[in-house]
C-alpha cells in the first residue's frame, strides 16, 4: 500500500512534456515568431515583446542600438552588451542578411559604440 501511495504521489508531480522549440528560420521570409529568429530564445523574445516588437518583420526597420538603449531604460538597468550584439544579428537577418551567430557582431559593436 505504501509503495502504491508513493507511485501516485510521483504521478501527481509529473509534468507534461515541454513543446519543442520552434524551428529556426533560414531566411527572413520564413520567420513568423520571434523565437524562430537565429540567436533568439525565450528570454530575448520576451525582451523584444517588452519593447513592443511582436513580429520579426518589425525588426527590419528598427535600429539595434536604439532597441538596446530602450531595453536598458525600460528595465532600469544596464543590459549585457551581448544583448546589443543579438539585436544587431536579428535586425540584419530580418533585412535579408545571412543567419550569423551573435558573437560575429561583437567586434563591430565595439568599434561603433565603444564600451557600453
Amino acid at each position: 500500500m505504501q509503495a502504491r501511495s508513493l507511485m501516485q504521489a510521483g504521478a501527481a508531480k509529473a509534468r507534461p512534456p515541454k513543446a519543442p522549440p520552434p524551428r529556426k528560420a533560414h531566411s527572413a521570409d520564413e520567420c513568423e515568431r520571434l523565437e524562430q529568429l537565429p540567436n533568439i530564445g525565450p528570454s530575448i523574445a520576451a525582451d523584444l515583446r517588452l519593447l513592443g516588437i511582436l513580429h520579426p518583420r518589425e525588426l527590419a526597420s528598427r535600429d539595434a542600438f536604439q532597441l538596446y538603449q530602450a531595453l536598458c531604460t525600460l528595465t532600469g538597468k544596464r543590459q549585457d552588451p551581448c544583448v546589443l550584439d543579438t539585436f544587431m544579428a536579428a535586425t540584419e537577418f530580418m533585412r535579408g542578411g545571412p543567419a550569423r551567430p551573435w558573437w560575429d557582431f561583437t567586434a563591430e559593436r565595439k568599434a561603433r559604440f565603444g564600451v557600453l
